[in-house]
């Protein structure tokens, strides 16, 4: 025998010298050092069972085919006779490992026997193993290797049932593989670990046994303990090697990589320095140790070359449960690119429950290059590499699926350069770089991956790369989740992007990726990213939760967002800023603290078919030269008004319903513009268009009605152009111009309304033609002292003059505005009763209430009565219900005033 390699060996059954169980009843082959080196001397091992359950045959007239003779009989036929009976061939085990042939030596042997025992003292017809307890045959049993207690089982039933014994097979098992539970293999390439009372087998122990048996083992100093003591080992059929190489050496030389099935090495514990697997057929490598954790204890390292590399022809080589490991030494120049696992082109082997490392600051951990290149590596540990720990390029593929990725020096795994790979369900986390990085045209298909805590960006995407990923959860990045830039593609479907430091999404630099039915939420900074030029297709989405905006466009930037849900955001639901452009369309975009929408600074989206609604602030907000175009929207229920634009901002709102506010409709303010046209204004709290300081939008075929408040509201120096609209069943006036305001009304309809059809106070002016004013509760056409408005053309006809009437027949007018509406009339200030500035009594009473009392007159303007109110000394006598008091009344026509939006940046 070589000195790196030693086989023990026996044959089963066949009992020599006494017979004795303990013997291990079987005749010993040896293979010496010049056998093993002869052509074929090892090639095909003598192959042995192990395992007779089913073989325990019955021996015919008294003679057992086994080599033992274990029973008396009381049988009255001579001894001679039962010899002479031909054992039936039928009972003869059929399988590779036959017993022995019944000889004339072995018959004398057994007659002697015979006789001894018929002549001994114990009752006719009792059996050995009969008188025997079961705890010692156990025993007995218990120093038998394998084939000898194969042998024993095939003894007759009971022996069958103690040699199948689990704890004998568990004591084998743990002695010869070291592992501490049964190994199975249910299916080609998979060897996994099962736990022996849940495996569905009646004695996996002997299962996993015979199913490793036929292997070489590489396990240190055990080739020369057989040498020293082969008389031991003379049960057992194993070759033992030193080295890893030698192993494979052996293998080389005798061919076995030509069997049908894939030759088999196990390595034991213990760490390989500079060993190499260079692999080019097929073969199965497994790490063997005790321990749950197999391959931390199995660790075959190199220091200068690749360590494990695979090349053409290793198409089903599996290797499991070893460490791979490369580390160069501290302070050498590295220049080329070596690998702990090298995988070329056209070969395709499975690595299983590996850990894979190195230490090189160049190439990676896992180097998987060229067509054809398509390993399948699984639930492996890639871990604590000073570069990148799976490189994928060069047109590879593969399946990479349930491994874990994590404390690279770089990107956890790179693609690229056509490359096109599958992983799933893989952990790729706390890297010092990306998470997964692919680029120059890089491709792959990710599903089911877990992606978090990497410093940089969980997948990056550059530079022509177009990955397809599915089903992944990407998180807690120390930066963003997902960046696409440098004419990225990718499709993004189905992940949860969630809690990273920066955007869940960021795209730009001509990128156009698809993003498609993710959930991107508690993000510390943005949902989604879009600059620089960036694009991409941003479609059904839920994002939501985030700190700053759900998505943020600008610089160029000109995405598709369609059919996306933007809510509950820390700040608005979509911010587009700085020259940004994009289609905004079909999106659901509710419950943000700020702004549904923001468009600023030149930006010119299209935003249709959105329902924007119940937010915090403004639905839409344009401001600092925001333009774009709103479009069929329906927008409605926020606590400020629905859509508000200021500060030069002039987009076309159209045809859109905007409802059920907390304030109002529209807002134009501080020079804002617009052109509001075929828009359903109603239901706000407020008036459904305000338009003050300096605003001067042109307002078109609009629907502004069932306001509770006032149709449009223009003061401070509003303006605009208001033409061809229906303004009907507001609470209060259907237009009110004030202070200094100086709008264009013209051929509208102001009906229907709850007090005057349109009222010009508090030094406005307006140019008022061809307008139509009916049936108006209280006058058509309301002018303040010292309003001189430009009228001409306008029907006013049918309106119910409510004030006049009640003035006529002596009514208060408070008992017709209440709190809520503002009459115009001619009011008073009563001197007696020591009014102040703020207080006003209607011309009723002013004759009646405070008649001899000294009354001055104020003014023609809106105002409610004080007196009716009662918040004056004196009692009104016009009126006999119960009167809530208010000592706050402000008589001037200033309407109420509107929180505004605070821009960011102001």
């Amino acid at each position: 025998m070589s000195t790196s390699s030693a086989r023990t060996t026996s044959l089963s059954g066949g009992g020599g010298g006494s017979g004795g169980l303990g013997s291990g009843g079987g005749r010993q082959r040896r293979f010496s050092s010049s056998s093993a080196k002869q052509p074929n001397a090892a090639v095909t091992p003598v192959k042995k069972s192990f395992s007779s359950e089913s073989s325990c045959a019955t021996p015919v007239g008294g003679l057992p085919y086994h080599g033992y003779d274990l029973r008396r009989k009381s049988s009255a036929s001579s001894s001679a006779d039962v010899f002479r009976t031909p054992v039936p061939a039928t009972l003869v085990p059929a399988n590779e490992f036959a017993p022995l042939q019944v000889t004339p030596k072995r018959l004398k042997r057994a007659m002697h026997l015979e006789a001894v025992l018929m002549s001994s003292e114990l009752v006719g017809g009792q059996y050995l193993q009969n008188i025997l307890p079961d705890e010692v045959l156990l025993h007995i049993l218990s120093y038998l290797l394998e084939f000898d207690l194969s042998s024993v089982a095939r003894v007759c039933r009971r022996f069958n049932v103690i040699a199948n014994d689990r704890e004998l097979w568990r004591k084998l098992y743990r002695e010869v593989y070291e592992y501490l539970i049964p190994l199975i293999n249910p299916e080609p390439k998979v060897f996994k670990f099962v736990h022996p009372d849940f495996c569905g087998m009646k004695n996996p122990w002997q299962h996993s046994f015979r199913l490793l048996y036929r292997s070489l083992h590489v396990r240190r100093g055990y080739a020369a303990k057989v040498e020293e003591n082969p008389e031991r080992w003379r049960g057992r059929d194993i070759l033992y090697f030193e080295t890893i190489t030698a192993a494979l050496s052996f293998l080389e030389e005798n061919g076995c990589k030509n069997l049908e099935d894939n030759a088999m090495v196990l390595i034991h514990t213990g760490v390989y320095t500079n060993e190499c697997l260079c692999l080019d057929d097929n073969i199965t490598i497994l790490g063997a140790a005790g321990g749950l954790n197999v391959a931390e204890q199995v660790v075959i390292e190199r220091h200068t070359d690749s360590v494990c590399v695979c090349y053409e022809g290793a198409k089903e080589t599996y290797v499991g449960y070893v460490t791979l490991k490369y580390s160069p030494p501290s302070g050498s120049l590295q220049f080329n690119k070596h690998y702990a696992l090298e995988i070329t082109e056209m070969c395709s082997p499975t690595f299983d429950h590996c850990i894979i490392r190195s230490t090189s600051v160049v190439g990676a951990a896992v180097g998987v290059e060229g067509c054809g290149a398509d390993p399948h590596v699984k639930n492996c540990e890639i871990s604590y590499c000073e570069n990148v720990g799976l490189y994928i390029t060069d047109h590879a593929e593969g399946l990479y699926e349930n491994n874990d990725i994590c404390f690279n020096g770089l990107a956890g795994v790179w693609v690229k350069n056509h490359a096109n790979p599958i992983l799933r369900n893989n952990e790729i986390h706390h890297g010092r770089d990306v998470g997964v990085f692919a680029f120059d045209f890089g491709l792959g298909y990710f599903e089911g991956n877990n992606i978090h805590n990497n410093r940089i960006a969980g997948f990056e995407v550059k530079a022509g790369a177009n990955p397809t990923v599915i089903k992944c959860e990407i998180h807690n990045g120390q930066t963003g989740g997902i960046y696409v830039h440098e004419n990225g593609r990718g499709h993004f479907s189905e992940n949860k992007i969630h809690s990273n430091n920066f955007a869940g999404v960021w795209i730009t630099s001509n990128s156009h990726p698809t993003v498609w039915k993710n959930e991107i939420y508690n993000g510390h900074q943005g949902g989604i990213y879009i600059f620089g030029d960036g694009h991409g297709l941003i479609e059904e989405n839920d994002i939501h939760s985030n700190t700053l905006a759900g998505i943020q466009i600008r610089t160029g930037s000109n995405p598709i967002i369609r059919r996306n849900r933007i809510h509950h955001g820390l700040h608005g639901g979509i911010y587009i800023h700085e020259k940004g452009h994009g289609l905004i369309e079909d999106n659901e975009i509710f419950c943000n603290a700020l702004a549904g929408v923001w468009v600023t600074t030149g930006s010119i989206p299209i935003l249709r078919h959105n329902r924007i609604h119940s937010g915090k602030q403004v639905g839409v907000y344009f401001y600092d030269n925001g333009h774009g175009t709103l479009q069929d929207n329906d927008i409605f229920n926020h606590l400020y008004s629905g859509i508000q634009i200021r500060t030069g901002s002039n987009p076309l709102i159209k045809s859109n319903k905007i409802w059920g506010g907390h304030n109002g409709g529209i807002l134009v303010y501080s020079g804002g513009l617009g052109v509001i046209e075929h828009n359903e204004i109603f239901d706000n709290a407020m008036a459904g268009i305000w338009i003050k300081t300096e605003g001067n939008p042109e307002l078109r075929y609009n629907k502004i009605h069932d306001g509770r408040d006032g149709g449009i509201c223009i003061f401070n120096n509003g303006r605009g152009l208001l033409e061809n609209n229906d303004i009907f069943r507001n609470a209060q006036s259907g237009i009110l111009i004030s202070n200094h305001s100086h709008p264009t009304i013209r051929n509208n309809r102001i009906f229907d309304g709850q007090a005057a059809g349109v009222e010009i106070t508090n030094g406005a002016t307006a140019t008022l033609e061809w307008n139509k004013i009916f049936n108006n509760r209280f006058d058509g056409i309301c002018l303040a002292t010292g309003v001189q408005p430009v009228l001409k053309g306008n029907v006013v006809y049918g309106n119910q003059d409510l004030v006049k009437k009640a003035l006529d027949s002596n009514q208060c007018l408070y008992k017709l505005s209440s709190y809520t509406s503002f009459p115009m009339s001619d009011f008073f200030r009563c001197l007696t009763c020591k009014t102040t500035d703020t207080n006003a009594i209607c011309i009723s009473c002013a004759k009646i209430c405070h008649a001899g009392h000294r009354v001055e007159f104020i003014r023609r303007d809106r105002f409610f009565c004080d007196c009716g109110a009662g918040t004056l000394e004196t009692a009104c006598t016009l009126r006999h219900d119960n009167i809530s008091h208010d000592n706050d009344t402000v008589y001037n026509s200033s309407a109420p005033v509107e929180s505004s939006t605070v821009a960011v940046g102001d």
